[in-house]
């Protein structure tokens, strides 16, 4: 019933002409007497009647909607920085759209084209961003929403057309790294790093460092995926193949750390003092695997909620990375 009501249907009810309807209820910001307003909005809710969402967007020039592109949404790091986008989203009066990428280049850029027709007031980039070719055609397409009023709002390093909220990715790792040469490792191997992804490559950078800094003497890289199927099969690989007592894995985000574990147990191993593992990032489920997953925490509720904030405001300046913290659990009992 509601979908055959019209904006015409509407101002005939409240006695208006339909130009004045449309300014009334599509967020024109031509001033309209308050006495129409007042008709238009009671006839629009006898009615039933629902506004046309995209021409409240030509009307405005942008949308009451935020996009959100994220990898991954079964990833729960992408989860929380999701509540906080959505929490100072619900204070500003804005709806959330989230995009999921698949941390695909191509996707991300299909994505961005596809939403910037809706007009979207912004678009949050919190998915696993890549450098090369693609990196250039999706700078293109950020550029024509921010043409058009939209702001573009960045996790990580940012340019000039947009607002960049920073994770200590790099700082963090680097911190970790030290704390378990600490511990008495001098061995770590690496999984699950991803060469051209930015977190991934800061990481990486950031853990050998520090690791060498506290003491370590040798870090392998062992290329593999962000998730914790490439977790599992790497580690699984690599404890076929033989691993040195004593190695430290490093996984380069917590659920990667959480696959790396399972292999170790299906392997007939523990983690911990077989094996020690630690990760990125301090999931909620770090916690709740046994033994609980070493890791460095980021404040990634934090991180999406002045994303958020990024978006919306006007005098709005950058501020140093996101600091958190390194938890020690029992993953790593140290030597």
């Amino acid at each position: 019933m509601n979908r055959d009501v019209t904006l015409h249907d509407v101002a005939q009810a409240a006695g208006v002409s339909l130009a004045t309807a449309s300014r009334v209820l599509n967020g024109s910001s031509r001033k309209v007497a308050d006495s129409y307003k007042e008709r238009v909005r009671m006839a629009a809710a006898t009615l039933g009647y629902t506004p046309n969402l995209s021409a409240q967007a030509t009307a405005r020039g942008t949308s009451t909607m935020v996009a959100l592109l994220v990898a991954d949404i079964a990833d729960p790091y992408f989860g929380q920085v999701a509540s906080g986008v959505v929490r100072a989203a619900d204070e500003a009066g804005l709806v959330v759209t989230i995009a999921i990428t698949e941390r695909d280049p191509a996707r991300e850029l299909e994505m961005v084209r596809a939403l910037k027709g809706q007009r979207p007031q912004a678009i949050i980039l919190s998915a696993s961003r890549m450098q090369g070719q693609d990196s250039q055609a999706l700078r293109a397409e950020l550029q024509g929403v921010t043409s058009r009023g939209g702001r573009v709002v960045v996790l990580g390093e940012c340019d000039d057309i947009c607002r960049g909220v920073q994770l200590a990715n790099r700082a963090g790792a680097r911190e970790l790294g030290r704390r378990m040469a600490q511990l008495g490792y001098d061995r770590a191997l690496v999984i699950g790093a991803v060469p051209g992804m930015i977190a991934s490559d800061d990481r990486v950078a950031g853990f050998t460092d520090g690791f060498r800094a506290g003491g370590g003497i040798d870090v392998t890289v062992r290329p593999g995926r962000f998730t914790r199927e490439s977790g599992e099969q790497d580690m699984a690989t690599v404890l076929r193949e033989g691993l040195e007592p004593g190695t430290l894995v490093f996984g380069v985000n917590d659920v990667v750390a959480i696959g790396a574990s399972a292999a170790i147990r299906a392997a007939g191993r523990e983690v911990g003092f077989d094996v020690p593992v630690c990760g990125f990032d301090d999931i909620p489920t770090s916690q709740d695997v046994t033994p609980a997953l070493t890791t460095y925490h980021l404040p990634l509720v934090e991180a999406g909620y002045q994303a958020m904030r990024a978006a919306l405001e006007g005098d709005w300046s950058p501020g140093p990375p996101l600091l958190g913290e390194v938890v020690v659990r029992e993953s790593t009992p140290g030597l």
